[in-house]
């Protein structure tokens, strides 16, 4: 299905209840595509409730904690100096 951006503005909730029963919006600006909307199965998360259910995979609502960050050596040229080298 195609649809124009004007359109999409004023009937977006029956566009996306389009695409959530699987049909593939294509909007259109001056009659080129621009952008596609697909929707997301009901059962995509499935395996993200397996892996909890099994105990593989935990979530108690905070943020998550991720590593350090890598340490870069001091020694060498920084990126911007490199690229500022390629330039000539």
């Amino acid at each position: 299905m195609d649809i124009a951006i004007r359109e999409l503005k004023s009937s977006l909730s029956r566009v996306l209840a389009a695409a959530q029963g699987g049909e593939v919006i294509e909007v259109t600006s001056h009659r080129k595509p621009v952008a596609r909307i697909v929707g997301i199965p009901p059962q995509a998360d499935d395996g993200l409730r397996r892996l909890m259910a099994d105990g593989a995979l935990t979530w108690r609502g905070g943020k998550p904690k991720l590593a350090a960050p890598v340490a870069l050596p001091a020694a060498g040229a920084s990126v911007s100096q490199m690229v500022l080298e390629d330039r000539g």
